[in-house]
């Protein structure tokens, strides 16, 4: 496949986890990636993984307007065009009370769950417009967390809910520019950031219990069927999960 027929995706938080996961998977199934994220040495380390595809990293700071608008303007110089923005970059806060919670740690949240996938979206958004063929598709990291919170989990859980209203807003505004939107809801893949569901976590009755996981790579599969859509169709919201873990009848 040549770099002019080769779909485009831009992965955000590439460098672990999730986020790289998705970008390997997506890479297998034959797009060009550009491979985002803060640090240069995870970002490196996603693209040896994905040795003999098409890649480009691009550290940058989601939350920085004009880095992000930068980062989009090099996927466009070295592949053309962008088919796909995964919008998974994120972070959480300590688990404490609300009013434990200093501002710079809801602000941190913010910056990077909602607004960085604001400024992602609004760059791809851009170039989805005035490119030919017209048009791609954004896929949002929501999560368990946009329907239903853990404890004291404020900041994480109202930045999730705001990324639902963020995703029906581009589905509305995209349809008249073949720009397609959905949201990916995760709940306890197994990568660091879920290692401590091993050793227990709080439930909303106040037990420290443990909870299962499920293998990342189902995550990445799920991330390539939506991307791999048709632009006439789309899925809208898909939850993917570990079977036994508490969600369905959460508290």
């Amino acid at each position: 496949m040549s770099e002019t027929t080769r779909k485009v995706a831009v992965v955000t938080g590439a460098g672990t986890g999730i986020g790289r996961a998705c970008a390997l998977a997506l890479a297998r199934a034959g797009y060009a990636v550009t491979l985002v994220g803060r640090r240069r040495e995870g970002l490196e380390a996603t693209a040896a993984a994905a040795a003999g595809a098409q890649t480009l990293v691009a550290p940058c700071d989601v939350t920085d307007a004009a880095a992000v608008e930068a980062m989009f303007e090099a996927t466009v110089q070295r592949f053309g065009r962008v088919d796909l923005l995964f919008n998974n970059a994120g972070s959480g806060a300590p688990a404490v009370p609300i009013d434990e919670l200093a501002v710079e740690q809801w602000r941190a949240v913010v910056d990077a769950n909602l607004t960085g996938s604001f400024l992602c979206a609004r760059q791809a958004v851009k170039q989805m417009k005035r490119q030919q063929p017209q048009g791609g598709r954004i896929i949002n990291n929501g999560s368990i967390s946009a329907h239903a919170p853990r404890p004291n989990s404020t900041p994480y859980t109202a930045t999730k809910h705001a990324i639902t209203g963020l995703t029906k807003c581009l589905s509305l505004d995209g349809r008249p520019f073949n720009i397609a939107c959905g949201q990916i809801d995760i709940g306890n893949a197994a990568t660091e950031m879920t290692e401590r569901m091993k050793n227990g976590i709080a439930q909303a009755d106040g037990r420290i219990a443990v909870e299962p996981r499920m293998d990342v790579e189902h995550v990445a599969q799920a991330v390539v069927f939506m991307a791999g859509l048709p632009l006439e169709s789309n899925v809208q919201f898909m939850t993917i999960m570990a079977t036994s873990m508490p969600f369905v009848g959460r508290g």
